[in-house]
């Protein structure tokens, strides 16, 4: 999938805008077939499942989990991976997912501008872990620059203007640096996590960056300069759904084990791939996403309207 077009600060407004028109034009669509207007995105044999397009590796990340709800539910569960992340939030406000792993950020954009949505867990990747990652500042591994505060004059890669760990928490954490996103920086969106991170690394079109730790960690030619934690991405399910069946999703991923999901002979559940990004989930509730909502005010970010 191409990069994303460098976007200036000022365009951020506008595209908030543009995202209530678009939102509020495509909600006529949701209606097009009976199981759409009885609260299914597309129909009552399925489930659409939405991500956040983070990685090159995104859809082979979720199939395990996905290829599970099939097997419990009995439906056909179809992977909806958006162009960009709010593309993603248009299609939840619209009501055409029925269940999406966001990233915290966008939840809350998404819900401010009217979808209904329920938070029911977050994916963690190791036993004992809380969820939760790490958004983390991220330079050059040759480059002089050792901390945030440098950043101020510099070309810096985020991920897009929804992206928790790839926007907001790096804005905020600029701003306390006496930094301001719109006039002393030149912002590149990258679109993808892995891209920020090979943008920084190539050191040409962006001199700095930021990216989700897991990310992060796959480049051996950036270093970490400062990090901070977000809260961990959430898996929402659509409030649009027939009740007795949202209730079933909901408790199928509120706290799940990959054991759990391969003992239900889902092919790929104990590859080393999936084993990498899926450990369980852990339950969480809208209020665990009061800090995200807290930094938007701090910030007075237009994608939180």
């Amino acid at each position: 999938m191409s990069t994303r077009a460098k976007l200036s600060a000022a365009a951020l407004a506008l595209a908030a805008s543009t995202l209530l028109a678009g939102c509020a034009s495509s909600a006529p669509g949701n209606a097009q077939t009976p199981e759409a207007a009885a609260g299914f995105a597309k129909d009552s044999s399925t489930l659409v499942f939405g991500v956040v397009p983070d990685s090159v590796d995104t859809e082979t990340n979720y199939r395990p989990l996905m290829d599970y709800l099939e097997i419990k539910t009995g439906k056909t569960v179809e992977y909806h991976e958006s162009t960009d992340y709010a593309a993603l939030i248009e299609a939840s406000v619209a009501g055409k997912i029925d269940v999406a792993s966001f990233s915290g950020f966008t939840y809350i954009t998404a819900t401010n501008n009217g979808a209904k949505l329920t938070p029911v867990s977050s994916i963690v990747t190791k036993e004992g872990q809380e969820p939760g990652y790490y958004s983390q500042a991220i330079v050059p591994v040759d480059s002089e620059i050792s901390a945030v505060a440098d950043f101020k004059g510099k070309k810096v890669c985020f991920v897009d203007p929804s992206s928790t760990s790839g926007y907001l928490f790096p804005s905020y954490n600029l701003g306390k640096e006496g930094i301001d996103v719109k006039t002393d920086i030149t912002t590149v969106f990258a679109g993808k996590h892995d891209v920020s991170v090979t943008k920084t690394a190539e050191g040409k079109e962006c001199e700095v960056g930021f990216a989700e730790d897991s990310e992060v960690e796959k480049n051996d030619k950036v270093k970490v300069v400062g990090e901070t934690m977000v809260p961990g991405a959430p898996i929402v399910v659509s409030q649009n759904l027939p009740a007795d069946l949202s209730t079933e999703v909901a408790g199928l991923l509120k706290e799940l084990s990959i054991d759990e999901i391969a003992a239900a002979g889902v092919k790929g559940a104990d590859s080393e791939g999936f084993k990498a990004v899926f450990f369980e989930t852990k339950p969480v509730d809208d209020a665990y996403y009061n800090t995200i909502r807290d930094i938007c005010k701090s910030t007075n970010a237009s994608q939180c309207q």
